[in-house]
């Protein structure tokens, strides 16, 4: 037997290469390996799971489990790099089955300083056969509930953050008992056909959840975190086998998610990637590795360096209606108050009801009757870049193209187009699909300045595409990756464009979208109240200079209710909107004030870690807190939502025993009390009205 121990950025790795040539991955952790919380059998602790068809499964109880799969459990080992490149450490195992033929490359990419590996799977058919997969995982890990004298079910927490339409980064805990994974056997035969397992299927990545989980050990104080990369279906599960937890991470399945691919001999297949993480001390620190991790994945580009300030006319304003004579005043109080972006959102391309008519993007002359180009210029004089919205992925049924096109346009399942709302979904996988898409974007940059996009997205096609597929699942999956293929050809042709990812607000905020786009919209929650835990929240999910959130200031709001709404976006990023023009002078300067505050403090944000006094937010909470930890300062914000008590005290355990100097940064009249208590590391605030929100900097 071989052994392969490190510890690289406090991850600590054991692989065993045994003396029946088989690769095990025994540990995976922040903590030290201890053999003997093994008792290994022959059976778990499998570096890579791969199912293929026509093969037998051992083992007894399977069901939708992803363990002891065939050929993957018997994989053998061929060979083993361990080399650095400009990230950090790389390793390279390879394992193959004689049998079939089919050789599986399991990578591992560690970054230096982050506790956090990206990890995918590679598969090369050598055989002479066709081989049709099942299931491949990204990761895999046995033991996971191995550290520690208690029982799994007292010990292990586990962090799922569902997510919805309006109600995203919705956290929630739970023990395993709660999602039915009770100890009933002795733990050396424990192996039930029950799973707790999360999926998305369709190209909405985000619509029910988040791909992402955090597994915390409270005994130990330990916690193991992963995030899965990719736009559309996913699959993660937490099972039992001989006594022993494991997790699997993977892109779509068959089982779950309609997907099968056959390889020739001779092809290969790439799995999605999935980044796996683990820290101790707190959910907070596990965050931070996150977040220091999607930065370093993340495409290089200058809006994630300057974050610029967005006015977007939809939300709460023009809401789909915009036209050259409503526009101007917007404009005009948008320059005003400091954006330095404005985009014209849906309708522009429309004379009337513009939802089910998208595809061909070419400007209403009736709603801007002297012209798109004249508007768009406006823009630019008034100095601010212009930016429009769009929906490249779809065409509405009342389309005019939709009507001529062939059919290999579009998503077809039992030889029928695939409708959603009365729109098509385009597969980008057909070339002419990427050089219309092309021509899109040509023409709205070259002919018209535009300088930011809003890429929205608001149908949900389903489990795939038959047309050139082996599965529907495999079409989906061919499509996603065709789409990140052109958008990377889009940023390359355009490195200065800047384009937002929006899917109906968060229905698609995974960090293959992420690693390109630099900028989300978290949601479409149009209630700023609600809005304050989508912002709480929202660096849960990504990186806080990629958070945007809507501020929509209200003409009937008093004075501070707009101050709890401009708080929401400073501590990420700016998406205003409102009927500014409608705004009282006193209300626009509150405004103002808080785009200063945000320009100010900016250039902190994009190199912060956030943490939450109080906690992740409930939508329930009427107390709510974010904090952004910076180089010898943090800022705090404080939201006070309709709380009978005027007073919170936010534990701020890193800077306790600290000398601190407080002061309230917004509003800048800012009629509260507080008072630091470095003894305990408490900042007590007192808030003057029921809904209420300020914004502190700490300096130490």
């Amino acid at each position: 037997m071989r052994r392969i121990n490190f510890v690289e950025n406090k991850i600590n790795v054991v692989f065993d290469i045994t003396d029946n040539n088989e690769v095990k991955l025994l540990h995976f952790s922040a903590l030290p390996f201890d053999e003997s919380t093994i008792g290994m059998t022959d059976e778990p602790f499998t570096l890579v799971e791969v199912s293929v068809s026509g093969l037998d499964r051992t083992g007894e109880r399977i069901g939708p489990k992803y363990i002891l799969t065939t050929p993957g459990s018997k994989l053998k080992y061929k060979n083993y790099k361990d080399y650095r490149n400009e990230f950090g450490r790389k390793l390279e195992i390879t394992t193959f089955d004689e049998k079939t033929g089919l050789e599986v490359c399991s990578n591992f990419q560690f970054y230096d300083g982050i506790s956090v590996a990206r990890s995918w799977t590679e598969l090369l058919n050598t055989g002479e056969e066709n081989l049709g997969l099942e299931y491949i995982s990204s990761f895999t890990i046995t033991g996971i509930e191995k550290e520690g004298l208690s029982r799994q079910d007292e010990k292990l927490l586990l962090y799922i953050p569902h997510n919805a339409w309006q109600k995203e980064f919705n956290w929630n805990v739970y023990k395993l008992n709660d999602l039915g994974l009770s100890i009933t056997q002795p733990l050396e035969t424990q192996h039930s056909s029950k799973v707790v397992e999360i999926s998305n299927i369709g190209n909405w990545s985000t619509k029910q959840f988040l791909p992402m989980g955090i597994l915390q050990n409270e005994e130990t104080d330990s916690e193991l975190f992963w995030q899965i990369e990719h736009n559309g279906s996913w699959h993660w599960q937490i099972s039992d086998q001989d006594g022993h937890l494991y997790l699997s991470l993977s892109g779509p399945d068959e089982y779950h998610c309609h997907w099968w691919k056959k390889i020739k001999p001779g092809e290969r297949f790439k799995t999605v990637t999935v980044g796996v993480g683990v820290t101790t001390g707190g959910i907070d620190n596990a965050i931070d590795e996150l977040t220091k991790y999607r930065r370093v994945i993340r495409r290089k580009n200058t809006d994630n360096e300057t974050l610029g300030v967005i006015f977007n006319d939809y939300m709460n304003c023009l809401l789909g209606d915009p036209t050259t004579e409503k526009e101007i005043p917007l404009i005009d109080k948008a320059q005003e108050v400091g954006c330095e972006y404005y985009c014209i959102d849906a309708g522009w391309y429309s004379d009337g009801y513009w939802w089910d008519g998208v595809g061909e993007w070419l400007p209403s002359k009736k709603r801007f009757p002297n012209g798109f180009k004249n508007l768009i210029d406006y823009i630019r004089l008034k100095g601010m870049i212009p930016g429009v919205w769009l929906e490249l992925e779809v065409m509405g049924k009342n389309c005019k193209l939709a009507k001529t096109l062939p059919e290999n346009w579009f998503f077809v399942r039992h030889d029928k187009r695939v409708y959603d709302r009365g729109r098509f979904q385009l597969d980008f996988r057909n070339p002419d699909v990427r050089k219309y898409a092309d021509s899109i974007i040509d023409r709205l940059v070259n002919e018209y300045g535009v300088g930011y996009i809003k890429m929205d997205y608001n149908i949900e096609p389903g489990i795939g595409t038959e047309i050139d597929a082996d599965s529907f699942g495999d079409g989906l999956l061919g499509h996603e990756r065709a789409y990140l293929e052109w958008l990377d050809g889009i940023f390359k042709k355009y490195p200065d464009l800047v384009i937002e990812n929006c899917s109906s607000g968060g229905l698609r905020m995974d960090y293959a979208m992420l690693s390109r786009y630099s900028i989300q919209s978290t949601s479409d929650q149009n209630d700023y109240r609600y809005n304050a835990t989508i912002a709480v929240n929202a660096s849960t999910g990504l990186t806080p200079e990629q958070a945007a959130i809507w501020v929509y200031p209200l003409v009937e709001n008093k004075n501070e209710e707009v101050i709890f709404n401009m708080v929401n976006a400073i501590l990420q990023r700016i998406h205003l909107s409102g009927n500014l023009d409608k705004l009282d002078d006193g209300k626009l300067k509150l405004v103002k004030d808080a785009l200063e505050t945000y320009k100010d403090i900016r250039n902190d944000i994009k190199e912060s870690l956030p943490f939450w006094p109080l906690g992740v937010s409930h939508y329930n909470d009427s107390w709510l807190s974010l904090g952004l930890k910076c180089e010898r300062r943090d800022y705090v914000a404080v939201w006070r939502r309709n709380s009978q008590t005027p007073t919170c005290k936010l534990p701020i355990s890193h800077l306790k025993n600290k000398d601190a100097e407080i002061r309230c940064i917004y509003p800048k009249e800012e009629n509260c009390k507080y008072k630091w208590h470095k003894e305990s590391g408490i900042l007590a605030v007192d808030l003057p009205s029921n809904v209420c929100a300020r914004l502190f900097k700490i300096e130490y």
